[in-house]
């Protein structure tokens, strides 16, 4: 089964005991570097029962094998190179090694290698356009995690599950459907391989109960940090659904569930806020009751997270952080900065480094599944009220060092006591950048509640349609704390075009991509503070304005205007009675039949009109 010490040397592999060509392979993989929770090596020195799959005595060639069964395995079948690996047979012994290893795991890559020929195969499918030598473990490891993201897919696989939550299962509150849809989710990212899978053909109390369970157990060890994510669990038993026995609906959902868990697993996903996708489907069956809820749109949270110089360091906040959009896009970047998922500064950026507050149950429970979907960060997040003390506190203890939030805008929900709270809480010298509607500071007395103590550096003007279907004009403000504004001028920029387009039942999309290289082009002109394409720049004296002062329009008279005004005024003068004079002319334009004709009865309506007067 295994390569000879001769085709060893031959392929340039010296084998470290002498016995067999395997052990070039181990070098290669890497299977030779020692690697934490992770059971790999090569040779025909343990069987599968060993490894944990008891009852199966046979010898893998190779295997890596993570203890945390949601991650990818890999499989090793090595033949001599005179054997072809075309051979049915071969294929026929590593499809057996990977049905043994997917009693534990959901992802598996199995790779047939004769020291010359490779094939990979995705589970049993076999891909075709992989790199033609064997590579090391991390090559086969992100032919998972490198899974390109299809937007459309997404949004069409979203779709199915509202209307079988809306129509099936009679779930009518959208809030409720994102709770029940994200809490599903959360359980299958942290039980991918006995998961939601093996309740298709189970009655829905069997589903709905796992459900239950899992999300337990994926909090369990949390909830000694922040007692609060137990609102999670209360949240999902308050969901209002119909009990039903259609199997094919529940069946449907599941498999629905675990498509959304694979695409938010792949390394491209780039942080997108995944409750928003769903808030921008399950919108289209909204009540009345559920007006009023905007979602940051991603794009926008990615531009604020450049537009403050959010790096892989800061300790960031969103106080009003609703499902968490902020959040989990900080979350993302800081931690491609960093090196990317694998490194133990991802781990500590979604441990230490993100902190929110959220005082609605429901929301602040949409906000812990966002975080929890992406495996971590849910530690840090907080079920308090950002208008009181408390909160205040709260946030004095996290040494923050950047601020990104969308507040609720209403009065009634204090939103300018928010900011304030939010600025009067992070230590001097901190960048915090808010959406707010455009008039706000002026209407609500930010001057007098903002500025004593804080100086606002910029206001960028939004484009006008940015939140679909809401109508509200906004602008980023962007602060720096624990210095008062005094006279120190505003800087004003105008992003008018965003790029994105409107996509029936999906939002507002960047089906062009044009977005990057705008806000490429937005960031460095802000930066450079010239704005030198659009010419929208514009200094604000804080003491007259505190939003973006829009050119108005030039004044323009045309003839045409000039002459209807003159004859208004002589029919006003004469007595004439407008109706009957437009009565009369309408008559003598149908039936004169020459321009002079035409005229002289104008005359004569008027002379006429006038001896009536007389």
């Amino acid at each position: 089964m295994t390569l000879r010490d001769e085709d060893a040397v031959r392929d340039g592999y010296t084998p470290s005991d002498g016995s067999d060509f395997v052990v070039g392979a181990k070098q290669i993989l890497g299977f030779d570097k020692a690697e934490k929770d992770v059971e790999q090596g090569t040779g025909q020195i343990k069987t599968f029962n060993q490894l944990g799959f008891k009852g199966i005595n046979d010898k893998p060639d190779g295997w890596y094998l993570p203890k945390d069964t949601s991650k990818v395995a890999i499989v090793l079948e090595t033949k001599s190179e005179k054997e072809d690996l075309g051979n049915l047979k071969w294929v026929a012994e590593l499809m057996k090694n990977i049905d043994v290893v997917a009693t534990k795991y959901s992802k598996i890559v199995g790779v047939l290698w004769n020291g010359k020929d490779i094939r990979v195969f995705k589970n049993k499918d076999e891909i075709l356009d992989t790199a033609p030598t064997l590579q090391n473990k991390s090559y086969y490891i992100s032919i998972y995690t490198q899974t390109k993201i299809d937007k459309n897919q997404i949004y069409d696989v979203t779709k199915k599950i509202n209307d079988a939550l809306h129509f099936k299962f009679a779930m009518t509150d959208l809030q409720d459907r994102m709770i029940f849809t994200a809490c599903a989710l959360v359980a299958q990212r942290y039980n991918p391989k006995n998961g939601l899978e093996r309740l298709k053909g189970m009655p829905y109390n069997t589903f709905k109960n796992w459900i239950y369970d899992a999300l337990a157990k994926a909090i369990e060890n949390d909830k000694k940090q922040n007692a609060k994510l137990d609102i999670l669990l209360e949240e999902y038993i308050k969901v209002r659904m119909a009990i039903t026995d259609d199997q094919t609906a529940i069946d449907d959902f599941i498999e629905n569930v675990c498509k959304i868990a694979d695409l938010v697993n792949s390394d491209n996903w780039n942080g997108e806020d995944v409750m928003a996708i769903f808030f921008n489907e399950f919108n289209r069956y909204r009540k009345k009751s559920d007006a009023g809820q905007v979602f940051t749109p991603d794009h926008i949270t990615s531009f604020m997270y450049r537009l403050i110089g959010v790096g892989a360091g800061d300790r960031v906040l969103d106080a009003t952080c609703g499902s968490g959009a902020f959040l989990v896009k900080a979350m993302c970047n800081m931690i491609k900065e960093a090196g990317g998922v694998g490194t133990k500064e991802a781990k500590r950026i979604k441990e230490n480094q993100l902190f929110g507050i959220e005082l609605y149950p429901k929301i602040f429970a949409l906000a812990c599944a966002n975080m929890m979907i992406h495996k971590d960060g849910k530690t840090n997040l907080a079920q308090l009220d950002t208008r009181k003390e408390d909160a205040g506190e709260w946030i004095k203890s996290k040494n923050i060092t950047k601020v990104l939030m969308n507040p609720p805008y209403e009065r009634k929900y204090g939103c300018l006591n928010i900011v304030k709270n939010v600025l009067d809480s992070v230590p001097k010298g901190i960048k915090c950048a808010f959406i707010l509607p455009d008039k706000k500071l002026e209407k609500d007395g930010g001057r007098k509640k903002l500025l004593r103590n804080h100086t606002l550096t910029h206001i960028i003007k939004l484009p006008l349609n940015l939140f679909f279907g809401v109508g509200i004009s906004t602008s980023i403000f962007v602060f720096e704390t624990g210095t008062a504004q005094g006279t120190k001028n505003i800087k004003g920029y105008y992003i008018e075009d965003d790029g994105l387009e409107t996509v029936k039942n999906k939002g507002r999309q960047d089906i062009k991509d044009k977005w990057n290289s705008i806000e490429d082009y937005w960031i460095k002109a802000i930066a450079d503070d010239n704005d030198y394409k659009y010419n929208t720049r514009q200094l604000i004296n804080p003491m007259e304005h505190l939003s973006y002062q829009m050119p108005e329009n030039s004044f323009e008279i045309f003839e045409e205007d000039f002459v209807k005004a003159m004859m208004d005024y002589e029919m006003f003068k004469r007595g004439i009675n407008v109706k009957e004079f437009n009565e009369k002319l309408l008559a003598k334009v149908l039936y004169a039949s020459e321009v002079n004709e035409f005229t002289d009865g104008i005359n004569v309506i008027l002379k006429g009109d006038n001896d009536d007067k007389d």
